[in-house]
C-alpha cells in the first residue's frame, strides 16, 4: 500500500512519498519479501480516488499491471492482486490473472472483493452502492464463469508441433457456454492453463455472506480480528463451514492482518507507533471512518463518542468492518479521536508494538491456539517496516521451527501446500472447439 499501511506513512521521515509512482519501489518490496522467504505479496485495490485526496490516496497503480512488473524482478514470491466482481466482467478478469500466472510461472493469486464504496459506484454510473446480498450473488456467478474459463484449456491442449503444423489440440480446448442471471459467456478463454492450474483464490469478507463464499471457494482468507478470542472464534466458524461444500479444513488458510511496529525495546516500538498516530490528518481519518460506518461524521466532534449507529442489517457497505469498528468503539468507550488513532495503522486490523521477540511470540500464540494458519503482515511504513520484519522477526520464527528457511515449491499454490485443482473438462466429452467448428 504505497509507502506503508499507516494512513500517515507518506508524511513520516522514514518514508519517501515520491516512490509511490516508482515501479522500482514495488519491485524492491517484492525482493525483500522474497529474501524473507515469504509466501506472497498482497495488493489491495479500490476503484475511486479515495475519501480526501488532499490528504492521501491509497490505490495508485492497477495491481495486476504492477504485479506483472514485479514478477520479472523475482523468482519465488507469490503475487496476489485485488480485483472487484462488481464493476467488471469475468472474461477480462480471468484473462488478466491467467496472464499474470504465466508471466510469473505460476505465482498469481486473486483477492476477490465485492466493491462497497459509494465513490466507486459513482465511477460506474450508479447512484448508490449495490445491495450487499446482490453483490455476493453476482460474485458467485462471476467466479463460476472465471473457474470455467480457466479450465477451458486442458493441461495438454498446447501441442506446438511445427512438423505437423498443430499448435493446439482442438479437442482439448472447450467452450463453456455459460448463460446465467448476470453473464452470458461462450468461451473458451484465449489464454491456456497455467503451471499451477489456475490462480490461487483469496477472499477478504467476514460477513455471513462473505464467510459462506469463502468456505465454498477461497483457498486463503485475509481477515481482521483484534483479539485472540475473536481470532479463534472466526477460525473455528470458517473452518466448520467447509464440510458442507465437500472441503477439508487444510484446503483453506486463514490469514489475519497484523500491523507490526518494531523496536529494540517495547518502549521504542510504542514511541514509533505514537509518531505515526500524531501525523494523522483528522479530516482524512473522519472521512475514512464515515465510509466504514456508512454515516457522515465529517462534522462530528473529535472528543465526543460516536453518535448512535444504525443496525448492521441496514448497512449495504462492508458489514464485517462496520461491526468491528462499532464493537471496538463500544467495548473500549473510545472517543472519535481515539478511534481514528486506533484505526490509522490498519483500518481495523490488529496493530502490535514490540520487540522482534514479542512480535514472534504474538504470532506463535495465535498460530498454536488455532486462530491463524499464517498472517498478512502489513508494515506501517515501507520499505523499512518490511525490512525490519524480514531481518529481525523471520529469523526468530525460523529458529523456532515455525517458518521455512528456504522455498521448497515453485508456485504460489505450492507455497500454501495446496495441490493443483482438477480440470472439469479433463477426460470428458463435453463440447470442444473442434466439435463446434
Amino acid at each position: 500500500m504505497g509507502v506503508g499501511h499507516h494512513e500517515a506513512a507518506w508524511r513520516h521521515p522514514r518514508t519517501d512519498a515520491r516512490r509511490i509512482l516508482d515501479v522500482g519501489h514495488f519491485q524492491e518490496l517484492a525482493r525483500i519479501a522474497e529474501r524473507g522467504k515469504l509466501d506472497s505479496v498482497f495488493f489491495a485495490d479500490g476503484l475511486a480516488v479515495g475519501p480526501r485526496v488532499e490528504r492521501n490516496t491509497q490505490s495508485i497503480f492497477e495491481p495486476v499491471t504492477l504485479l506483472s512488473a514485479m514478477a520479472v524482478a523475482t523468482e519465488h514470491v507469490g503475487l496476489i492482486a485485488t480485483a472487484s466482481t462488481t464493476y467488471s466482467d469475468p472474461y477480462n478478469t480471468a484473462r488478466k490473472f491467467a496472464s499474470l500466472d504465466h508471466i510469473s510461472k505460476g505465482r498469481a493469486g486473486w483477492n476477490i472483493v465485492t466493491s462497497a464504496g459509494a465513490d466507486e459506484a459513482a465511477n460506474f454510473g450508479l447512484d448508490g452502492i449495490p445491495l450487499h446480498s446482490g453483490r455476493y450473488e453476482r460474485a458467485t456467478e462471476y467466479l463460476e464463469v472465471a473457474l470455467a474459463l480457466w479450465d477451458s484449456w486442458e493441461d495438454e491442449a498446447v501441442v506446438l508441433d511445427s512438423g505437423t503444423g498443430v499448435f493446439a489440440d482442438p479437442t482439448k480446448v472447450h467452450r463453456i457456454d455459460h448463460s446465467g442471471e448476470h453473464f452470458t459467456v461462450r468461451g473458451p478463454l484465449n489464454t491456456p492453463r497455467s503451471s499451477q492450474g489456475r490462480p490461487l483464490l483469496v477472499q477478504a469478507g467476514s460477513s455471513e455472506s462473505g464467510k459462506d463464499f469463502a468456505a465454498r471457494y477461497a483457498e486463503a482468507v485475509f481477515t481482521a480480528q483484534r483479539t485472540l478470542d475473536e481470532g479463534k472464534a472466526f477460525y473455528t466458524d470458517l473452518k466448520g463451514r467447509l464440510a458442507r461444500y465437500g472441503r477439508r479444513p487444510d484446503e483453506l488458510k486463514v490469514l489475519p492482518g497484523i500491523v507490526p511496529f518494531i523496536g529494540s525495546t517495547e518502549a521504542e516500538a510504542q514511541a514509533l507507533e505514537q509518531e505515526f498516530t500524531d501525523l494523522i490528518s483528522p479530516d482524512y481519518a473522519l472521512r475514512q471512518l464515515s465510509n466504514m460506518l456508512g454515516i457522515d461524521l465529517t462534522a462530528h466532534a473529535l472528543d465526543a463518542p460516536l453518535p448512535p449507529l444504525p443496525p448492521e442489517a441496514e448497512i449495504q457497505g462492508n458489514k464485517s468492518r462496520y461491526r468491528l469498528v462499532k464493537e471496538l468503539a463500544a467495548k473500549e468507550d473510545l472517543t472519535v479521536r481515539s478511534l481514528i488513532g486506533r484505526l490509522g495503522g490498519g483500518r481495523g486490523h490488529r496493530t502490535f508494538a514490540g520487540t522482534p521477540d514479542q512480535i514472534a511470540d504474538e504470532l506463535e500464540s495465535w498460530f498454536t491456539a488455532g486462530a491463524a494458519d499464517g498472517f498478512n503482515v502489513m508494515p506501517p511504513y515501507l520499505p523499512g517496516g518490511l525490512e525490519d520484519f524480514v531481518a529481525h522477526v523471520v529469523p526468530i520464527l525460523q529458529r523456532r521451527g515455525l517458518f521455512r528457511t528456504n522455498y521448497t515449491a515453485t508456485t504460489l499454490r505450492g507455497h500454501y501446500g495446496l495441490a493443483a485443482p482438477a480440470n472439469r473438462f479433463e477426460g470428458s466429452d463435453e463440447r470442444s472447439v473442434a466439435k463446434v467448428g
